[in-house]
């Protein structure tokens, strides 16, 4: 067994697996054109999260510009956001698991799993802190140059960035990798219709 299974082997179970929905609704609060570092950003793509029947979270990809394929998102330069809008109650610990476990899926170089380790279980120390995520509750990833990831839940920034861009690149991929958590919410994201 790899020595970090255990800690990964947890969030096995919490996988969200049903697919994605359209893009999220007319009169949705999600901020049009974030600004971050000066940098106004423009809207990549958006869609909806699905757990079988239910909503989960709507999500979207701001850029500096438009990207139309992974490897020209995790390329881009400058500064880049996903945000998430819970559309349900869900576990926090288990939405921080699940990311974890994606982040596992959508990286073959063990090595670089490995050197992650620090950075995964810190995340999964900020989703356990916030216990439950309600309807309206907002969650944005953003990359900000010179800076690196900073977290931020229900508006409130989560502790130091996470400076390796390595770390950055596999959150990315927990939407746009090749075992994206829904591969229609993959397809709103890079901006094309499922």
């Amino acid at each position: 067994m790899k020595p970090i299974a255990p800690l990964l082997l947890l969030c096995a179970a919490c996988l969200l697996t049903a697919p994605a929905g359209a893009a999220p609704r007319a009169g949705q609060t999600a901020e049009d054109t974030p600004e971050i570092q000066g940098t106004r950003l423009q809207l990549n793509g958006a869609g909806t999260r699905w757990r079988g029947p239910f909503k989960v979270y709507d999500a979207r990809l701001y850029l500096a510009r438009k990207a139309g394929s992974p490897d020209e998102v995790l390329a881009a330069p400058g500064a880049k956001r996903l945000a998430m809008t819970m559309l349900r109650e869900v576990d926090a610990t288990e939405l921080g698991r699940l990311f974890i476990r994606s982040m596992e899926d959508n990286l073959s170089d063990r090595a670089a799993l490995s050197r992650l380790v620090p950075g995964l279980m810190r995340m999964s120390q900020i989703f356990s802190e916030h216990k439950r995520l309600r309807p309206g509750d907002a969650i944005t990833i953003d990359w900000v140059p010179g800076t690196g990831t900073v977290i931020s839940v229900k508006g409130v920034t989560q502790g130091e960035p996470f400076r390796e861009p390595e770390f950055h690149a596999a959150l990315m991929r927990i939407w746009l990798g090749p075992v994206p958590a829904d591969w229609r919410l993959k397809e709103h994201l890079l901006g094309k219709e499922a």
